[in-house]
């Protein structure tokens, strides 16, 4: 990517965690010819921040976030499908979508705003329901809508009825995502680059509820099925839309982009061992 001349701060929802750092980043950003532009959100947060710019938030080269893999897909979704990145300073929990600690920002800084950051475009996954569409940057949860009931669904790939079975839930994850949720629930990693999702099934009271990974294309349809109770999609960790007793969501891969911003020497493999490894 070329040089940054423009940059969007987005932070943690809690302004406590990151207002301490927050004067000296502004300053040395400034020092070096950068503007830094906060958005309205951002200003509420941070009233007394200098030097900042409030004006066209929406026309920067680079998102800069502090804060974790939440704060990261706020952002990612706010320039998605724009070639804008973002790159994470870990302020959160886990934060495998950042790439730097707090304290490794200034001794980077100059990689981040002269265009060393390599670019990595992560595909996403549309979800149709009768509410409307959806695009999830992570995954597409589909569920039960009372908690502690076992959800029924019905699923078909390419219009192929694969069957009907009892769940915790199906999740529909980008690669992006897989190492999230999906990780945990038992499904497959798909590794960044590979332009594919997967299909895994949380807790299946089946002998064939087994993961698929799909290749983009493929459009999966799940039908709510549950009785006495409709099935909750979930996009991205927020519930977007209900799904009463036989209504559809239909996921594909979508033409939307999010692109994340790395330094160059920690890509995907490296993260994956250091975050998951011990």
């Amino acid at each position: 990517m070329s040089s940054v001349r423009r940059i969007l701060l987005v932070t943690h929802d809690d302004p406590l965690i990151t207002r301490a750092v927050l004067p000296t980043l502004a300053t040395l950003i400034a020092g070096r010819g950068v503007e830094l532009v906060l958005g309205e959100e951002e200003v509420a947060k941070h009233p007394d921040l200098q030097p900042v710019s409030v004006d066209r938030p929406d026309e920067v080269d680079l998102v800069l976030v502090l804060g974790g893999d939440g704060t990261m897909l706020r952002a990612l979704h706010r320039v998605m499908g724009r070639a804008i990145p973002c790159v994470g300073v870990n302020y959160g929990t886990f934060g495998f979508l950042t790439t730097l600690k707090a304290n490794e920002v200034p001794d980077n800084l100059d990689v981040i705003l002269g265009g060393g950051l390599e670019v990595v475009e992560l595909p996403t996954v549309a979800v149709e329901t009768p509410e409307g569409r959806f695009v999830a940057i992570n995954d597409v949860l589909v569920t039960a809508d009372m908690l502690g009931r076992m959800a029924v669904l019905e699923w078909a790939v390419n219009g192929v009825q694969l069957g009907k079975l009892g769940c915790d839930g199906v999740l529909v994850s980008t690669p992006a995502g897989s190492t999230g949720y999906n990780l945990s629930a038992g499904g497959p990693v798909i590794g960044w680059g590979v332009d594919a999702f997967a299909v895994t099934f949380i807790a299946p009271h089946a002998l064939d509820g087994r993961p698929l990974i799909l290749a983009r294309g493929h459009e999966v349809e799940v039908v709510s099925r549950t009785r006495g109770t409709a099935s909750r999609v979930v996009v991205d960790g927020h519930p977007v839309a209900s799904l009463a007793s036989g209504a559809m969501a239909t996921m594909r891969m979508a033409p939307e982009v999010a692109y994340l911003g790395i330094l160059p020497d920690r890509p995907f493999l490296s993260r994956y061992r250091d975050k998951f490894g011990h």
